[in-house]
C-alpha cells in the first residue's frame, strides 16, 4: 500500500494558504461543474477527480488533499464506505459530503458515522467555496436546510435510534423573538438555553444574535458552553439533544 504523503497546504504568492481538493462523484458532468465552482477561487486548487469511493480512496493515497468533496451516494463503494475506509487509513483530509433530498438514511448513518460536513448538491457557488475553506480550517458545517432535515428525522427516531454524540460538522431560517418552551435544564442557563432552542430551529449565528440582540462572539460563547455541559461536539447533536429535553 502506497505511503501517505504528509504534505501541508501550500501557500500562494500573496501568502493566502492554498487548499488542494479532491471532487468524487460518480456523474463527470457534477464533477465538472464543481470544478468550475472553485478551483481557483480564494486560493482553492482541484488537484483530481474520482468516480466512486474506491477510485477516491486510491486518489487520497497518490495525493494527499486536503479536502474531499464526495457524493454520498455512488456504485461500488459509497461516500459512506469510503469516509469510513478514509478515518481508518488515518487520512487527514476533511470530508464534506454532498448529499440530495432523497438520502435521508445515508444522511442519519453519516451523521452517527461521524461525517465532518453536509453540502447539498444544488448549493450556490458561494456556499460551496466557503464549505471547502471551513473544511480545510476545521470548520465543519451543515447546510441549513440539510440540518433542518438532520433534525427532524432525528426527532422522529425512537430512542434506541437516537443520534450519539460522535464528532460532526457545524452548520450554518429565519426566527423572531426569544423561544418560548419549557425552563432551562439543570445546570444550563436561561441564556443559553435560549440559544440552544433557536439552534435546533436551523438558525445561524448571526440569527441568534439578531434575535437576541447579542453579538456573534457571544452567541459562539454560549455554544462552546453548551457542547461541553451538554458532552455534544456539533450543531446538530446539540439541535437533538434540545428536543430530547423537551426544547
Amino acid at each position: 500500500m502506497d505511503a501517505m504523503v504528509n504534505s501541508a497546504q501550500g501557500a500562494e504568492p500573496d501568502g493566502q494558504q492554498r487548499v488542494r481538493v479532491l471532487l468524487v462523484d460518480d456523474e463527470a458532468l457534477m464533477r465538472a461543474g464543481l470544478r468550475l465552482m472553485i478551483d481557483g477561487a480564494h486560493g482553492i486548487e482541484v488537484i483530481g477527480e474520482a468516480a466512486d469511493g474506491a477510485a477516491a480512496l486510491e486518489q487520497v493515497r497518490a495525493l494527499d488533499p486536503d479536502v474531499v468533496l464526495m457524493d454520498i451516494r455512488m456504485p461500488h463503494m459509497t461516500g459512506l464506505e469510503a469516509q469510513r475506509e478514509l478515518r481508518t487509513m488515518g487520512a487527514g483530509a476533511r470530508v464534506v459530503m454532498l448529499t440530495a433530498f432523497d438520502t435521508d438514511g445515508f444522511l442519519l448513518e453519516a451523521l452517527r458515522s461521524g461525517a465532518v460536513s453536509f453540502l447539498l448538491k444544488d448549493s450556490p457557488p458561494e456556499e460551496v467555496v466557503e464549505a471547502v475553506l471551513d473544511a480545510a480550517a476545521d470548520r465543519p458545517r451543515f447546510s441549513r436546510d440539510v440540518l433542518s432535515r438532520l433534525v427532524r428525522l432525528a426527532s422522529q427516531s425512537t430512542p434506541d435510534e437516537a443520534i450519539g454524540t460522535g464528532a460532526g460538522g457545524a452548520a450554518d431560517g429565519d426566527g423572531a423573538g426569544s423561544p418560548a418552551g419549557p425552563p432551562a435544564p439543570s445546570g444550563i442557563t436561561e441564556r443559553e438555553w435560549e440559544v440552544a432552542q433557536l439552534v435546533a430551529r436551523g438558525l445561524a449565528n448571526q440569527e441568534i444574535g439578531g434575535t437576541l440582540f447579542m453579538s456573534v462572539a457571544t452567541v459562539k460563547t454560549h455554544l462552546g458552553r453548551l457542547y461541553h455541559k451538554l458532552q455534544v461536539t456539533n450543531r446538530v447533536h446539540l439541535a437533538i439533544r434540545v428536543l430530547e429535553l423537551g426544547g
